[in-house]
Formats: structure tokens, sequence, C-alpha cells
């Protein structure tokens, strides 16, 4: 275990709390001109309220046979995304070109996480790199099919699949 947040195997877990606005006091309205709204304490908290207002995005990277590969884990939104978006950019800026987005784990996806993933390709692809994905979730892949991406990226159904595409086509 990672003494970073106790997450195992060195991934990075980025925590948002989606509902902290909506959880002002009713005294005390958004917009409220007299006083900031009151963000409710963590003993004010029950677990399911902690467990659905809570998003969870962790984020790792390896390189496997000369291929960097990040391991996504958790909801790429529009809360969520920057931080793929900064990991990507980091390792790009590191002259890593040939990259591997594993979403085996991913559970949503949304328009904001389609633009970083289609940011990335662009920036690898501007030094003759390419940025493949590992997804085999029916529910994720429909999301590539009806945006017609899965003509833009590789999609494999493993890393190692992924990584043999790759040598392939060097």
């Amino acid at each position: 275990v990672s003494p970073r947040q106790g997450v195992p195997g060195g991934m990075i877990s980025y925590r948002h709390d989606t509902g902290a606005w909506l959880n002002a006091a009713d005294d005390h309205a958004l917009g409220s001109a007299s006083e900031p709204p009151r963000l409710m304490r963590d003993a004010e908290m029950t677990p399911c309220m902690a467990l659905e207002d809570f998003v969870d995005l962790k984020l790792g990277h390896y390189n496997k046979d000369g291929i960097e590969v990040v391991d996504v884990e958790g909801e790429i939104d529009v809360y969520t995304a920057p931080r793929l978006r900064e990991l990507l950019i980091d390792l790009v800026n590191k002259n890593n070109y040939q990259l591997v987005v594993n979403m085996e784990k991913v559970e949503f996806l949304d328009s904001t996480g389609l633009g970083v993933l289609v940011g990335g390709l662009k920036r690898v692809r501007a030094h003759d790199g390419s940025l493949d994905l590992v997804c085999t979730q029916e529910r994720i892949l429909k999301i590539f099919r009806i945006t017609g991406l899965t003509k833009v990226f590789g999609i494999h159904e493993t890393v190692d699949e992924a990584i043999a595409a790759k040598k392939l086509e060097k």
C-alpha cells in the first residue's frame, strides 16, 4: 500500500465533493448576500451521503516494453477529467509518445473525458506517437461507437494486446 492516501500500487486518488453546495443549510441559500453557505461537516454526513457525493478517480502509470501504460479507475467526467489531462500532458512533456490508456476499471465516461482522450491523442500524434485504449465494457465502448471514435483510437481487450499491436506498428 502506498503511503500516499493509502492507495495501492502508486495510484493517485482524487475525490471531489459534488454535493457540497447542495448541502448548504436551508437558511443560507446560495447567493445569499448576508452569509456564505455553510458546508456540511463529516459528522453531519451519513455513510450513504458520503458514498454518493464523492466521485473517485484513481490514476497510475508504468512503462512496459518502452510503452507508457496509464491505468484509470473510476469516473472520467467534468470534475475528474482535468487530472487525467494533466497526467497525459506530463507524460508527453517527458517524451512519452507511445501511450496505452487502460480503461478496464472506468465506470463512467462523459464528453469531457472523451475530449481529454482526443486531446491526448493529438498531443502524441504531433510527435508521431499514438494513444491506444484498453476497454471491453460495452457501456463505454458504445460511447466510442456512437461518436465514431472507434475509427480514431486503437481499442484493445488487454494491455498486452495493445502493446503487441504497437510493436507491430513500428
